[in-house]
C-alpha cells in the first residue's frame, strides 16, 4: 500500500522519468541522423525505435505498477524461464554471423540474452534478500550468488555473445560489491581473474573476439595497424568524434556518417555520430543524463524499504552503468569492441524492452519508498 495522503505526483519519481525521456528523445534524433545516408536500407529505422519505445514505455508501467514485493515471490520462476528461453536459442534461432542470438516470432525478433540481466538481477536480489547476513560477505558467501550467475552466463557465452556474458559478469559483482563484500574476497576475485585472463583469451574466445582484442592493444600501444581490417571501426569513430571538436558540425552534417565510413552507427557506434554532429558540448550533455540516471539509481537504493529493493535498484545502476562504460570506451577505443548497445540510445527492440524493465523496476523501488 501507499502511504495516505501522498498524491501520485507525489510519489511519481519525476527526476528518473525526465531523464530517461531526454536519452530517448535524444537517441531517436540521432537515429534519424545516423540512417538518414541509408534511406533504403535504414532510414525507417528511427520509426521502428520510436515504436518500441512506446512498447517499452507501456511495458515500464507495468513493471512499476505491481508491487516489486510479488517480483521477489517469483523471482526463481522468472529465473527459471529466463534459462528455458536462452536454452530455445539452440532450437529456434538462425545462425546469424556465425552466432545464435534471436528467436523470431512473427514479424518480431526477441534476443532472450538481453532479457536475461533483469531475470539476473531479480534473482540476486531475491537471494540476498533471503540473506540474514549483515556482516561482509566471505568467498563461500558468494558460492550460491555465483552459481545463479553461471546458468546464463554459460549459456550466453555459448551462443557466442560475450559482450552481453560480460555485462551479466559485472552486474554481478557490482552487485556483490556494493552489498558488502569484504575486501580481502574482492581483492583474491581480482587476482583469480588477472591470472585466468591469459587462458580465457586462448581457450575460451572465438579467433574474431581474438583479433579484436589484438586491434585494440596494438591501438593502445601505438603500433602500426591495418586500418582497412578490424581497426576500420574504431578508427572511423575516432576520426568522428574528433572533427566534432568543440560545437560540433550540426545535425545531420556529419561527413563520417553521411558518407558511410562509420560502420553500425544505429547500434553499436550511434555516439559517434552524436558526437560529431553535436561537439564536446553535446557530448557532456549526454554523459551528464547517463551520469545523473547512474546516481540517482543509487539514490533509490539507498532509500528502499528493503533488501531486495536496494539490491534491484543497485543492480539497475550497475547495468546502465556498464552498459554506457564498455560503449563509450569501444567507440573510443579505450575498450576492445564487444558489440555492446547504449541503453534508450542505440537501435534495438530487445535493447530497448531490457532498458525499459530496469527503469519500471526502478520507478517501483522509488514510488514504495513511501510504503508503510
Amino acid at each position: 500500500m501507499v502511504t495516505i495522503g501522498k498524491g501520485l505526483r507525489d510519489q511519481f519519481d519525476w527526476p528518473l522519468f525526465v531523464t530517461v525521456a531526454s536519452i530517448a528523445v535524444i537517441g531517436v534524433t540521432n537515429l534519424y541522423s545516423a540512417t538518414s545516408a541509408n534511406p533504403d536500407e535504414l532510414g525507417q529505422l528511427y520509426i521502428q525505435q520510436i515504436y518500441w519505445l512506446t512498447i517499452g514505455a507501456g511495458v515500464a508501467v507495468l513493471v512499476a505498477a505491481i508491487d516489486y514485493r510479488h517480483y521477489e515471490r517469483f523471482a526463481w520462476f522468472a529465473y527459471g524461464a529466463g534459462i528455458v528461453l536462452l536454452l530455445l536459442v539452440f532450437l529456434l534461432a538462425p545462425e546469424v554471423r556465425g552466432s545464435q542470438r534471436w528467436i523470431y516470432i512473427g514479424g518480431f525478433s526477441l534476443q532472450p540474452s538481453e532479457l536475461a540481466k533483469p531475470i539476473l538481477i531479480v534473482a540476486l536480489a531475491k537471494h540476498l534478500h533471503n540473506d540474514p547476513k549483515t556482516e561482509g560477505r566471505t568467498l563461500q558467501d558468494l558460492v550460491v550468488p555465483a552459481l545463479i550467475l553461471i546458468g546464463p552466463m554459460s549459456l550466453i557465452l555459448l551462443q557466442p555473445d560475450l559482450g552481453t556474458a560480460l555485462l551479466c559478469a559485472f552486474i554481478f559483482a557490482s552487485i556483490m560489491v556494493l552489498t558488502n563484500l569484504k575486501k580481502r574476497s574482492l581483492f583474491t576475485l581480482v587476482m583469480a581473474f588477472v591470472l585466468a585472463a591469459p587462458i580465457i583469451y586462448v581457450v575460451g574466445l572465438e579467433r574474431y573476439q581474438r583479433g579484436r582484442i589484438d586491434t585494440w592493444w596494438s591501438m593502445v600501444i601505438g603500433e602500426e595497424i591495418d586500418v582497412s581490417g578490424d581497426a576500420w571501426q574504431v578508427y572511423q569513430s575516432m576520426v568522428a568524434i574528433g572533427s566534432g571538436g568543440t560545437w560540433g558540425k550540426g545535425f545531420m552534417q556529419g561527413t563520417q556518417n553521411q558518407h558511410r565510413f562509420v560502420p553500425d552507427t544505429h547500434s553499436d557506434f550511434p555516439i559517434a555520430v552524436w558526437a560529431e554532429e553535436q561537439g564536446f558540448v553535446g557530448m557532456l550533455l549526454l554523459l551528464g543524463l547517463y551520469v545523473f540516471l547512474i546516481l540517482w539509481s543509487l539514490r533509490i537504493a539507498s532509500t528502499a524499504k528493503d533488501r531486495f529493493g536496494a539490491v534491484t535498484a543497485v543492480g539497475v545502476a550497475a547495468f546502465f552503468f556498464w552498459h554506457s562504460v564498455i560503449n563509450i570506451g569501444m567507440v573510443c577505443a579505450l575498450l576492445p569492441v564487444v558489440g555492446v548497445t547504449l541503453p534508450l540510445f542505440s537501435y534495438g527492440g530487445s535493447s530497448v524492452l531490457t532498458s525499459m524493465i530496469c527503469v519500471g523496476l526502478l520507478m517501483n523501488v522509488s514510488i514504495r519508498r513511501f510504503s508503510y
